[in-house]
């Protein structure tokens, strides 16, 4: 998933960069939501590790 993050990371930077600003807008909130995604489950593993220790 990390890896997704990634390259729509760099897709909205070469979209910003020709100034295309809608497909830049559309690939960064693919990366927020991803990123929240990422965030939410390392919480839910962090807080599970520390429930089972």
């Amino acid at each position: 998933m990390i890896k997704w993050i990634l390259i729509l990371l760099i897709v909205a930077a070469v979209a910003g960069l020709l100034g295309l600003g809608r497909i830049s807008g559309i690939a960064m909130t693919g990366a927020k939501i991803l990123i929240a995604i990422v965030l939410i489950l390392f919480l839910l593993a962090v807080l599970g590790i520390i429930a089972i220790a």
